[in-house]
């Protein structure tokens, strides 16, 4: 390999040290050296995960190729930015990102972001903001999503709408917690036709438990600070998920429905890609 593609390769793979977003006449050789036939698409593309991010004034850094490396586009944490840092963020991701979304909106948040974005889709209950509305699955695999109480739905909400906009195809089974298990045995069809269960509840969290006993899928545990007492805030949940005795169950934070549907989403995307392999 010649030494000008090799410095081209250093400023990618170093890309991430600069302020600009793209390096111009990085990019302009490793292009060339593509059609000179002197590096393969495929190493190109190892080199283009590495592409530097949009730096945005002193606040943020967008990064374009997350997808690109994970999967899933990089998204918005809503809480603790103001609107106008929201909208800029928003705005410089638009062009790029297949989803643009940011969690843990309230509702007078959107109200001054739609002012700006009118685009912007609202889903109230689980907090998220995006640029697109769920469209029909577009990824292989069910992502079944149970909450043992009605409060514990808009965490479930914030997984659902998560998957959704991920292109997975996602069932909802609402308040089928263990103080009344009838009411989740006489739905024990969405627990046995998931490829992958998500588990939300509260209080003393048994109910990933109960699940995991008759799945044959992966359950994704997530605790919520639905409680009180010695509940604190969802601690207790959380150890009980945590030392369950039923095989099969990962646990997330704390009300964090959205780090378990991306959890869910990467088990169904590794499982789709080993099957290509075979």
């Amino acid at each position: 390999m010649s030494p000008a593609i090799c410095l081209s390769f250093f400023v990618l793979n170093h890309a991430s040290y600069s302020s600009t977003m793209t390096q111009p006449e990085a990019l302009q050789k490793l292009l060339q050296a593509i059609a000179r036939h002197d590096i393969s698409p495929e190493t190109a593309l190892e080199k283009l995960k590495h592409l530097p991010f949009e730096s945005l004034e002193q606040f943020a850094k967008i990064d374009h190729h997350r997808q690109l490396r994970t999967g899933f586009p990089e998204v918005i944490w809503g809480a603790d930015k103001t609107p106008e840092q929201l909208i800029k963020i928003i705005k410089a991701m638009q062009s790029d990102a297949t989803v643009v979304m940011a969690t843990r909106i309230e509702a007078e948040v959107y109200q001054q972001l739609k002012t700006a974005i009118p685009e912007l889709v609202y889903y109230p209950t689980a907090r998220i903001i995006s640029l697109s509305q769920p469209q029909a699955a577009t990824q292989i695999g069910t992502i079944s999503i149970l909450t043992a109480g009605t409060a514990d739905i808009p965490v479930a909400e914030e997984a659902a709408i998560t998957a959704e906009l991920s292109g997975f195809a996602v069932v909802r089974l609402w308040d089928v917690g263990v103080a009344g298990i009838h009411r989740l045995l006489s739905n024990s069809q969405v627990v046995y036709e998931a490829d992958v269960l998500i588990v939300v509840a509260g209080m003393e969290g048994a109910l990933p438990s109960v699940v995991a006993g008759m799945a044959d899928c992966p359950v994704i545990a997530v605790p919520t600070s639905i409680g009180y007492g010695a509940s604190f805030a969802g601690v207790a949940p959380l150890l009980t998920m945590l030392n369950s005795c039923a095989t099969g169950i990962g646990v997330v934070n704390i009300d964090n429905g959205f780090g378990a549907a991306i959890l869910a989403g990467q088990i169904l995307r590794t499982a789709q890609k080993i099957n290509q392999h075979k």
